[in-house]
């Protein structure tokens, strides 16, 4: 039986989408993303020769690719363009090697060899998984998602890598298990943001969810993008995906997974708990303290435009599949 699937309302056509072999493939002229600021433009560099910043860039985007991963269907397009890879791949925050978004560099410190990711707590069969047991597991595949930033701006994003519900099966969590709490990478002899401009927050840097949130279609963890292994910048080599939350709850660089009976605590929701709840869906009719979250600036391409303001949708855009969880 062919079974016909109803476009969503946010959603167009696959052909309006910049193509995967587009995103693949190009190898444009790079340009400098000047400052760290949302507002800063991006302007061309001088002369016809790359910089040396845009060819480390370059490299550090060049990540082997992933073979053989299909697009899933339910998730090949949005209403916008994907962004472009060197934009995303430049424009980050990864507080464990500090502050302004312009860190991608400084983030090429991360050691990602021999990584191991522990799966503990109230589980029937809890395991610690290598990459390579996380990859032929759990069949890869990649989809385009909205990325939605709590400070008001926002990007399109290819990942690649598998629903998080395929983990929840294979560790078969107890009844007694309510929440899961997410950790990531720190060692504070290679992650120096804390210990040069971030002291005294709490790290590790941990998220969590409730386990029906994590259990949800859309919930994701990915270990690529644009077609090849996650960069460092990204959150390499496995990082938390939830498209209808701030990206603040997508846990980068992850080495431990726990099942909880109580709800844990969490990075900004212990530090700034009046700005930063512990669910931290996408709301645009709720502002953060400091700026509404009506509109997002979104980023796509370059050089000559920074952003463009959009609407900011419920839920990111995927009330349809997430409201239920809230009622």
């Amino acid at each position: 039986m062919n079974l016909i699937r109803i476009a969503k309302a946010w959603e167009i056509s696959e052909n309006e989408v910049t193509s995967s072999t587009f995103y693949y493939n190009r190898r444009r002229f790079l340009k400098t993303l000047v400052g760290a600021g949302i507002g800063a433009s991006l302007i061309p560099l001088g002369g016809c020769q790359k910089s040396s910043s845009a060819m480390a860039l370059e490299d550090s985007l060049n990540r082997p690719k992933i073979p053989s991963v299909n697009p899933n269907p339910a998730f090949a397009s949005v209403d916008r363009p994907v962004t472009e890879q060197e934009l995303a791949g430049r424009y980050n925050n990864f507080y464990e090697f500090g502050s302004g978004k312009n860190i991608w560099l400084k983030a090429q410190k991360l050691p990602t060899e021999n990584w191991k990711v522990e799966v503990t707590g109230l589980v029937k069969n809890p395991k610690t998984y290598d990459l390579d047991q996380l990859k032929k597991t759990f069949p890869l595949e990649e989809r385009i998602y909205r990325f939605r930033c709590v400070e008001a701006w926002s990007m399109v994003l290819p990942w690649i890598g598998f629903p998080m519900r395929s983990l929840i099966e294979a560790v078969e969590p107890t009844s007694k298990a309510k929440f899961v709490r997410f950790t990531s990478f720190y060692d504070p002899k290679i992650t120096e943001g804390p210990t040069l401009h971030l002291g005294g927050l709490p790290w590790p840097y941990e998220e969590g969810l409730r386990l029906e949130e994590m259990a949800n279609e859309l919930a994701f963890f990915a270990v690529g993008i644009y077609g090849h292994e996650l960069p460092k910048q990204h959150g390499a080599p496995i990082r938390c995906v939830l498209p209808w939350k701030y990206g603040f709850k997508g846990a980068k660089s992850v080495v431990k997974i726990e099942f909880l009976e109580q709800k844990p605590a969490t990075y900004w929701n212990t530090l700034v708990p009046n700005e930063y709840d512990f669910e931290a869906n996408v709301n645009p009719t709720k502002p953060h303290p400091r700026w509404s979250q009506a509109t997002e600036k979104f980023i796509s391409k370059g050089p000559g435009l920074s952003w463009e303001l959009k609407e900011t949708f419920p839920y990111n855009g995927y009330g349809e599949y997430v409201a239920s969880l809230y009622r």
